[in-house]
């Protein structure tokens, strides 16, 4: 089962249920496309300049090393001291390590510009293992020094020298550009998600004026009666320069399309109808005259015995024709508009009259009755209303096999009544269960015929339900079809 929404099919099965469920608007895809997009490229952006200023400060602080290791060493030699060097400049958290063979000469490291510390044994012996060259290394001292940025070399006289400064500013940098950085790109993402929901609503709403047309037009009752189709997008929604403009002006002339082409089908329904109530207002008096000229020359005893059954069958066949003719301007006249009598109905009593009529007529069915304690009046066409419930018994009688069993059987229900006409027969084939109230829709492939049809009888009830305000339905599988007469009392 579905049912068609603005344009869109929506089915009812589960699984496409579930997976539409999942779909997203376009509003949404575009807000969420644009704050991504903003999220990775800012995400990158800071990746990047975090690399880039760490390449930066790795580079000035190598350059720093190398100097610190030229004033270290000095003109003179290595320095025994980890205050100023040579030059008198203080040098922050500078490390000098001076070995001459196996001895540790000068170990050093200047915490502050006025305090020093001095590395432990382990810790010496580690950037001696540590194949430091005039290139800047990254040795890791361990508490409470951490990481150091060194180069190595030895003296003419066998002596090796280390020297070099903390990494940590360094990291400390990096570390405090990344948190600023992540700050502002949340901040951000924050204001793009924020800004681009309302540019983006902006500049969707004529869009959503051009579904709010489309959703009403799709609401209108367009099957059948009078139609005026007046929606139409507004006139600002209609600039070809622009895409919305583009859909908004397709959608008009779409509708104006519609509109004509309903005109036309309410003119050639109009003159159909016309045509049909006339046609069957004039063939009533020659199928008279026919049927009367027919019974009368039936009467003379002279007639032979082939003549008399052509006559017969003339007659048989006027009969019917004269039947079908009055179906169809009813129907005319019923489509035309025309106002049926008002008027009490005992819907019991015309239940209990038709089927005992129905059972004189089908006597190899069997008939029941089921029936409220209360009677049951509705305001209608008695005339009308008698032929529905004699189409109805006069179907289950037609289509299905003798020994059938026909149960009519009315309720009130609230402010109205409901019959049902349910038989246990071979049921009607699926295939014919949606076209079965349209005029001509015959269902012989899935249930028996002992007689003429028109297939107009359904039509007919359809019609007369709809007139007094009501509806008819049908449910039909092997073994029982029920069709249910809903009017209301009014």
């Amino acid at each position: 089962m579905s049912t068609a929404v603005s344009g869109v099919v929506l089915d009812a099965h589960p699984e496409v249920a579930r997976r539409r469920g999942r779909a997203w608007t376009l509003r949404r895809t575009l807000v969420t496309s644009i704050v991504t997009l903003f999220a990775l490229v800012t995400l990158g952006s800071g990746i990047g300049m975090s690399a880039l200023l760490e390449r930066s400060l790795m580079a000035e602080l190598d350059a720093r090393v190398a100097t610190t290791a030229t004033r270290v060493l000095g003109p003179r030699g290595p320095q025994n001291h980890g205050g100023p060097p040579s030059n008198g400049r203080p040098l922050a958290d500078m490390l000098v390590v001076v070995v001459d063979g196996s001895t540790v000469v000068t170990n050093t490291v200047t915490v502050r510009h006025d305090e020093t510390g001095s590395l432990n044994p382990p810790q010496v012996q580690a950037l001696l293992q540590a194949g430091l060259t005039s290139r800047p290394s990254t040795v890791d001292l361990g508490e409470p020094f951490g990481a150091y940025r060194l180069v190595g070399s030895t003296t003419p006289d066998g002596r090796r020298v280390v020297a070099g400064l903390p990494l940590q500013p360094l990291l400390d940098s990096v570390r405090q550009m990344r948190i600023i950085t992540a700050g502002l790109g949340l901040l951000g993402f924050v204001l793009v998600g924020l800004g681009t929901a309302w540019l983006v609503g902006r500049a969707l709403r004529p869009l959503d004026r051009v579904a709010a047309t489309a959703t009403r037009v799709s609401r209108l009752p367009l099957s059948s009666g009078e139609v005026t189709l007046a929606e139409r997008v507004p006139a600002r929604d209609t600039d070809r320069r622009t895409e919305v403009g583009q859909v908004g002006a397709a959608l008009n002339d779409l509708l104006e399309h519609v509109d004509a082409s309903l005109r036309h089908r309410q003119e050639s329904e109009g003159q159909l109808r016309r045509f049909v109530a006339d046609a069957s207002h004039e063939l009533r008096t020659p199928l008279s005259s026919i049927r009367g000229y027919t019974e009368l020359s039936l009467r003379d005893p002279r007639l032979p015995g082939e003549v008399r059954t052509s006559l017969t069958r003339v007659e048989s066949e006027s009969g019917r024709m004269a039947a079908l003719v009055e179906d169809l301007l009813l129907l005319a006249r019923l489509d035309a508009g025309r106002e049926l009598e008002r008027e009490p109905v005992d819907l019991a009593m015309l239940l209990v009259e038709t089927v005992s009529d129905a059972r004189i007529v089908g006597r190899e069915h069997t008939w029941r009755l089921e029936l409220p304690d209360e009677p049951v009046e509705v305001t209608g066409d008695r005339a009308r209303l008698t032929q529905v419930l004699v189409n109805l018994l006069a179907n289950a009688r037609l289509h299905t096999p003798p020994g059938t069993t026909v149960t009519g059987a009315l309720h009130p229900d609230g402010e109205g009544a409901v019959v049902t006409i349910t038989d246990d027969g071979p049921g009607i084939d699926p295939s014919v269960l949606p076209t079965i109230f349209q005029r001509f829709s015959r269902g012989d492939t899935a249930r028996h015929r002992h007689g003429g049809s028109t297939g107009l009888g359904l039509s007919i009830v359809q019609a007369v339900a709809l007139a007094h305000g009501g509806e008819v339905a049908v449910d039909s599988r092997p073994g029982r079809t029920c069709f249910t007469l809903r009017l209301p009392r009014g």
